[in-house]
């Protein structure tokens, strides 16, 4: 028999045994031993070897098709569906599109496979990061909620980009509520996480980065430093007066789990929002909150440690109202004059605290229309707008590069006068 034979590893060494068993120099039980196969099945590879030599012992399927595998007219099916409506789609989302929206049911290696095939997927490297301490997960539901904003062009061309404010509880990775806004700001956190205590209670504290929205970065005041507290923004302030912890965390990995759920919501939320058409924050708003939000929490959120749930509801002293709005410290004039975002306000109090206001503090209030409120001691003060000052942007002057004319320096020749050295006779 001329020609080559490919066997396996584990094929070129049955020669050896079959050869020994052959010259009888070992026994069908040790041969099996050797092989890790059965006495049953050293007999019939011992009789194919005798008949056919070397070639009897490669496996009689190499080089044939799987009877389990794709016949080509599914597959050509599948890579026309995967072109023409997904191509950008991961492996795993295009199989769970395709079975629930054309009932092609495959696994998802197998759709990996054909997209790899198809150049239509690249298989991606993980990359060497740096080990970060690990930190468990909280016991129960309501425990700690991470809170953090995505600015992302969530509906493609369709729209503006806009960022997404997202609540996802540690104990179970849950996506708890979500909001579409223009910016994360103060008003807008403050209407997202309104949504939030309304839907769910307060939680026991919200874990947050360095965002200037969430924390003040300067040194705290007199009155602070005497009360043994940091600086605070409007946010954390608010969440305060309610009775919740706001956790600042030191790096992103430390939040690690809203930072993984914006990544798989800028993949997955993006494109069935896509599917759907959706184009607006409000649309995009309603869809994550009543559609998405189930769907994704059946397929990735975990069981908790314990079944206690430590949302707590809001009490009627609870006023979000009145408490997510923007507070400032003002000092009152000997006038009673307040000053204000470019603007004098004259307070006008009833006659018994007309000498009391003077040089007093007042926390202004401002709400979300923009209706401004003076407080002394939790009792509201009348006021009039006294002066509007209008400030003009000034005109800066731009030097054009082209007009400008470097000095060069002039340095003196060796023989200039002004390097020679005078000796005195």
């Amino acid at each position: 028999m001329k020609g080559y034979i490919t066997m396996s590893t584990k094929e070129a060494e049955r020669i050896t045994v079959m050869d020994n068993l052959l010259v009888k120099r070992i026994k069908q039980k040790h041969a099996a031993s050797q092989l890790r196969i059965s006495i049953r099945q050293v007999r019939r590879i011992m009789k194919r070897y005798k008949k056919e030599g070397k070639g009897g012992l490669i496996h009689k399927s190499r080089g044939m098709t799987s009877n389990r595998s794709l016949p080509d007219k599914k597959k050509e099916e599948t890579v026309s569906l995967i072109r023409k409506y997904y191509p950008d789609f991961g492996p795993t989302f295009a199989c769970e599109k395709l079975k629930e929206i054309h009932g092609i049911s495959l696994s998802d290696e197998t759709v990996r496979k054909i997209m790899i095939g198809e150049n239509l997927w690249t298989e991606r490297k993980r990359k060497i990061e740096n080990i970060h301490p690990y930190r468990d997960r909280r016991s129960c539901i309501g425990e700690l909620i991470q809170l953090d904003g995505s600015p992302h062009a969530w509906f493609e061309s369709r729209g503006n980009p806009c960022t997404l404010i997202a609540f996802i509880d540690d104990a179970t990775s849950r996506i708890m509520d979500g909001m579409f806004v223009d910016y994360e700001g103060t008003w807008t956190l403050f209407e997202a996480t309104e949504h939030y205590l309304k839907i769910h209670g307060k939680p026991l504290a919200f874990y947050v980065d360095k965002h200037s929205t969430f924390k003040i970065n300067r040194q705290a005041l007199i009155e602070e430093d005497l009360k043994d507290k940091q600086a605070q923004s409007q946010f954390t302030r608010a969440m305060d007066n309610i009775g919740i912890e706001v956790i600042f965390a030191n790096s992103p990995q430390a939040k690690g789990r809203i930072e993984r759920l914006f990544e798989t919501l800028q993949d997955r939320l993006v494109k069935e929002m896509r599917l759907k058409s959706i184009s607006s924050k409000e649309e995009g708003t309603k869809y994550f909150r009543e559609i998405y939000i189930p769907i994704h929490n059946s397929k990735f959120a975990v069981a908790p440690r314990e079944k206690a749930n430590l949302h707590r509801s809001l009490l009627p002293s609870d006023n979000l109202s009145k408490i997510m709005t923007i507070q400032s410290k003002r000092i009152a004039s000997k006038n009673l004059v307040v000053q204000y975002k470019n603007t004098k306000y004259q307070l006008m109090p009833n006659n018994g605290y007309k000498y009391t206001l003077r040089n007093a503090p007042i926390t202004v209030i401002e709400d979300r229309t923009g209706i401004l409120t003076f407080n002394y001691k939790d009792i509201v003060v009348p006021y009039q707008i006294a002066i509007k000052e209008i400030h003009e942007d000034r005109i800066v002057q731009v030097v054009s590069s082209k007009e400008f004319v470097e000095k060069r320096v002039c340095i003196p020749p060796i023989d200039h006068p002004w390097r020679q050295v005078f000796y005195q006779h």
